[in-house]
Order: structure tokens, then C-alpha cells, then sequence
């Protein structure tokens, strides 16, 4: 019998993580390609043979995303499959008309086929859209874990960026992410946790993953990337809505997913966020998930030396994901420059070049804040370049790393820190006790 031809749609996540689970050693299908989305400079690569398994001797090609009609015809695929996140209805909807206009079936797999069993209590922390901030919520979970003795090891989404040698890595110092040359993006993802004391865990084969994992875990937290559920089946599932944007609680994909599979889901920000707009997120939670337990929560910004950007002009620096896919306009970088009283902040758009002028096109949103895109050396030196070419006094950072590390400037970088409070509704502490009673820890 013939096997079915697939294109996987993906984004250097989810995309080999359902591969491996699904279609590794399935002989009913054959992948004929992986696409590419999402993030700059990640097409045109090979996943390769020792991670394909023996169905794919020669490995599997990665393409960008933009000539998928094309590649459907071309390689007489049958189905594409989509395999990232972070996407609101309309472009879901727009990448099933290509597929289905080019005369291919459209996949999405779904969590019974994705979630893999882990040995140890897992608690789960995801969002509805990128930059809600799940990690603050994340942070402090994996602290109250701490505080009563159990050793915690998050787990963190993938992020298949730097290549394929390892299938699965953990970190435990600043000096090793050094060493390894992990992306801005995997920094901003490990170092907040590294800091403070933990180990870190990622990779592509997330059975390898988890086996390390659990050598040192009481409890693992799943620390879900890209707004995406989670590869590992959680007996605690927490969803983080944004109260900046409402609606995309029950207007993104798989945002919606993670509202209706949660156990609590917290409505971050609402300090910054119009009362109305608060109860409209909980009336599209309740109408989905009438279960779900709801707390809200504010975010806190606050820097260590404010007098640098009191009466300055500033630019300010937000992780990349937040405001390019994630759609956000601004994040805690913006907020902490107003809370200080910046004189200015700079537009620096007329400023940029190389990849982080192609942001400002790609996601035209953005305007006077700049993504902290750095996937590679090349658009690390773009950052650093746009940064140095901004008129400002001083560098507001509200990436979640030390970006002092990565870039030189003859001006100062002032750090962003940040952390949830819930006000309102069930606390994390009470949150972490019913974990602990249904995970039996």
C-alpha cells in the first residue's frame, strides 16, 4: 500500500515533537518535508537521520513555509499537518486554504497523541497568547514547590534552533549557556530560571527529555512555549490570559485549547487593563470551560536602578516572541520606562537594520519598541548595531536576561525584573496544594 506523503507545518517545535511520537516509525506515512515559520533564518536544514530513525536514511528536509502550494504539488503530498502555535483563527484559517487550495488534506494532532506520561507529578503553566506572562507565574510555582522541600526541574518547550546535535540538554549555569551558544530566545526562556538555582531541561526527543528530568525531580513543571499545550499529560493545568488583549482567550489557536483543557486560568495584568475588558475574558472563559477556576493577577515591574531612566530618552528592548507573533504592541520594558518617567522613549524604527528592520515589516505593530531577535550571530550583531544607532541616553531591557552578556554599547542597559501577584481568586499556594493532592506527591 502506497504511504501517505506529508508536509509538516512548523515553527522548530512542536513540528519534531509530533514527528517523533506520530510519524517516526509509522509506515503508514511518509514526511516528505518540514516547513518552516515563525522565526527568522530557520529554513532550508535537514533534520537528520539519527533523530528521523530508520524510515528516513538521508533525513528529512526543512523549506520555508512561503512556497508551501508549491512543495505540495511538487512532492505530490497528501497531508499537510500543522504543528506550531501562537496563531489567531484568521491565519489558521489562511494556512488551511493554501493547503486545501493546493489539494492537500489538512492534520492537526491532537493532545491524546501528542501528551507523553511522565514517571514523576507534573504541573503544567501555559497561555493564551505569547507574553502573558506565564513564566512569572511559572517562577513563583517552581519557588512555592522549593519553599516545602520537593526538587523541581522545569521543562521547557523546545526550541530546535541552534541545530540537532543534542536531543535533549539540561542547564544549569549562565557559563553553559554560554559555552553551548543558545539563541537569545533560548536565554530568555532558561537563564530566569538558572539564576535562581534550578535546572533546566529541553530538547527535540522529549522522551529523552523527561528520562533526564526525572533523575532529579520530585515534580516537573512544564513550562509551555509559544502558547502550545503541553508534550507531557499534567495532573495540574494552569492557562495564563492577557488582560491587554481580550478575546484571544477564545480567538487563538491553541489558546483556546489551553482555556478549555485548565484547571485554573489566571487573567494577568488587569492593573494595566480596562475592567470591561477583564469581564470579557471571564465571560469566554466560563462559556468554555465553566469548571475552571479564575484568579487575576498584576504584573510588577521594577529595576534596580531607576534613576538611569528617570528624565532620559530611552530605547526599549522586549522579547521578540512577545511582540512579533505573540502580536503584543509593548511588554514590561515599555511599562517600566513610563513607571520611571522617561522623558522620551525613542522610535526606533528609522534606526534598525539587517533582520530587525525586516521585524518592523513583517509585523508592522511594533513601533517604539525593538524585538530582541537574535537566532543567530549575524542578527545578534543587528541588534546590537540598531541599539548602538538609537538615539537614547539608556537601554531599557525587558527581555528576561542579561542582555549585557550579548551586546556592547556605549550606553547603559537598565534590567527589567518582574513577578505576578493574584488579587483576586485562588492563590498559586492554593493552587500547588491541589496539585500536590491529585499528582500524590
Amino acid at each position: 500500500m502506497r504511504r501517505k506523503r506529508v508536509v509538516i507545518l512548523g515553527a522548530g517545535g512542536r513540528d519534531f515533537h509530533n514527528f517523533n511520537v506520530f510519524f517516526r516509525n509509522n509506515d503508514e506515512y511518509e514526511v516528505v518535508t518540514f516547513t518552516a515559520s515563525q522565526i527568522p533564518g530557520m529554513g532550508r536544514r535537514v533534520y537528520p537521520p539519527h533523530l528521523a530513525g530508520k524510515l528516513y536514511p538521508e533525513g528529512i528536509p526543512i523549506l520555508p513555509e512561503n512556497s508551501l502550494e508549491e512543495l505540495i504539488r511538487e512532492m505530490k503530498v497528501d497531508i499537510a499537518v500543522l504543528s506550531y502555535s501562537d496563531l489567531p483563527y484568521s491565519q489558521v484559517g489562511r494556512i488551511l486554504s493554501r493547503v486545501l487550495s493546493a489539494g492537500a488534506s489538512f492534520m492537526i494532532l491532537g493532545p491524546s497523541e501528542t501528551m507523553l506520561k511522565a514517571r514523576k507529578p507534573v504541573i503544567a503553566v501555559t497561555a493564551v497568547r505569547t507574553g502573558a506572562g506565564k513564566s512569572s507565574v511559572s517562577r513563583k510555582i517552581a519557588k512555592i514547590l522549593s519553599s516545602r522541600g520537593y526538587r523541581v526541574v522545569p521543562v521547557r518547550h523546545p526550541m530546535a534552533y541552534r541545530g540537532f546535535e543534542e536531543s535533549a540538554e539540561c542547564f544549569e549555569s549562565v557559563e553553559e549557556l554560554d559555552k553551548r551558544g543558545v539563541t537569545i530566545e533560548e536565554r530568555e526562556e532558561y537563564e530566569h530560571y538558572i539564576s535562581r538555582g534550578y535546572k533546566v531541561c529541553s530538547g527535540i526527543d522529549y522522551e529523552e527529555v523527561l528520562r533526564l528530568a526525572e533523575k532529579d525531580a520530585d515534580v516537573i513543571l512544564w513550562d509551555g512555549g509559544n502558547n502550545d499545550w503541553p508534550f507531557v499529560k499534567p495532573d495540574y493545568y494552569i492557562t495564563v490570559a492577557d488582560a491587554l488583549r481580550p478575546g484571544q482567550e477564545v480567538g487563538s489557536f491553541p489558546g483556546e485549547v489551553n482555556v478549555r483543557l485548565a484547571d485554573l486560568v489566571i487573567i494577568n495584568k488587569v492593573d494595566h487593563a480596562r475592567r470591561e475588558d477583564v469581564e470579557r475574558i471571564k465571560r469566554n472563559v466560563r462559556s468554555v470551560n465553566p469548571k475552571a477556576k479564575i484568579s487575576l493577577a498584576v504584573s510588577s515591574v521594577m529595576v534596580e536602578e531607576p534613576e538611569l531612566i528617570r528624565g532620559k530618552r530611552v530605547a526599549v528592548v522586549e522579547d521578540s516572541p512577545t511582540v512579533t507573533h505573540g502580536e503584543a504592541p509593548y511588554g514590561a520594558g515599555y511599562v517600566a520606562a513610563l513607571k520611571y518617567g522617561a522623558a522620551e522613549i525613542v522610535d526606533p524604527r528609522q534606526y534598525a537594520v539587517g533582520v530587525i528592520a525586516d521585524m518592523y515589516k513583517e509585523y508592522p505593530h511594533m513601533s517604539k519598541v525593538i524585538p530582541s531577535t537574535g537566532y543567530t550571530r549575524e542578527q545578534v550583531r543587528d541588534l546590537e548595531e540598531t541599539l548602538r544607532r538609537v538615539p537614547a541616553d539608556v537601554i531599557v531591557s525587558g527581555t528576561p536576561i542579561d542582555l549585557s552578556r550579548l551586546v556592547k554599547l556605549d550606553k547603559p542597559i537598565v534590567r527589567v525584573l518582574y513577578e505576578v501577584d493574584i488579587v483576586e481568586g485562588p492563590t498559586l499556594e492554593e493552587a500547588v496544594e491541589e496539585f500536590l493532592e491529585r499528582g500524590g506527591v
